[in-house]
């Protein structure tokens, strides 16, 4: 493969990953976060381009709330503990109202809905709605992560006269571990930016803080949603 085939391939790919309603949306979320540390809370042009990203940002979750309905009422896959799912379903219904009230907020931010101190309100609830589902992810994380642990010493055993790293199942397995345990990471420092966002403990999570952890929860999202590399063919 030339370098020109290279570029090309490397160009398709950012393409591929821009044309992403939700990579986009991360990559705001990065610039409104960076701005956020920066300013620290106070006013001048940080500060404004903290808040007119944030209701950029609103813009490209308008009726997003339905994807957090269709995985509600999605099946679980079998086998899942009881205690899993349900924290999986509390998670999507937390997310479907956080998403769903934070259209009403947009409309208040946007002098659409003239009523600022329900607009604030209705802002608080659907804050409170984000924490709660971030805590459900961690725990679903943590409980994944644990019947994976499990599943992979099992198979450790099974493959003690191989090398593991050989094994296609196994090596899925560790990947899948891998994927959850970031989750797991983001989902704990989401925790801190809805504890900072809600103030409920301006003292600790100062406005420095929250904008540094919603920084690099934001750089692992956009992580996340990468495209998987191509695999360039040889002759």
């Amino acid at each position: 493969m030339s370098s020109l085939d290279a570029t090309r391939a490397d160009l398709a790919l950012l393409v591929l990953y821009l044309n992403k309603a939700e990579a986009r949306d991360k990559i705001c979320r990065a610039i409104q976060y960076g701005s956020k540390f920066v300013s620290n809370g106070e006013p001048g042009t940080a500060q404004n381009v903290d808040k007119a990203t944030s209701l950029a940002r609103k813009v490209f979750r308008l009726l997003k709330f339905v994807n957090g309905l269709h995985s509600l009422i999605s099946p679980t896959p079998p086998g899942t503990p009881l205690p899993i799912t349900l924290l999986g379903k509390s998670k999507d219904a937390l997310i479907a109202t956080f998403l769903f009230l934070d259209q009403f907020v947009w409309l208040g931010r946007s002098g659409i809905y003239q009523d600022k101190e329900r607009v604030e309100l209705i802002g608080r609830i659907s804050l409170f709605c984000w924490l709660g589902s971030t805590v459900c992810t961690s725990l679903v994380e943590i409980g994944e992560l644990g019947r994976l642990s499990a599943s992979m010493k099992k198979l450790e055993k099974e493959l003690k006269n191989s090398d593991k790293y050989d094994n296609e199942q196994y090596r899925a397995k560790l990947k899948k571990s891998n994927d959850r345990t970031i989750s797991l990471i983001k989902a704990g420092i989401d925790t801190v930016v809805a504890v900072g966002l809600l103030r409920l403990a301006p003292n600790k999570v100062t406005p420095r803080v929250t904008g540094a952890f919603g920084f690099v929860s934001s750089l692992i999202s956009c992580y996340q949603l990468l495209p998987p590399p191509t695999k360039s063919k040889t002759t």
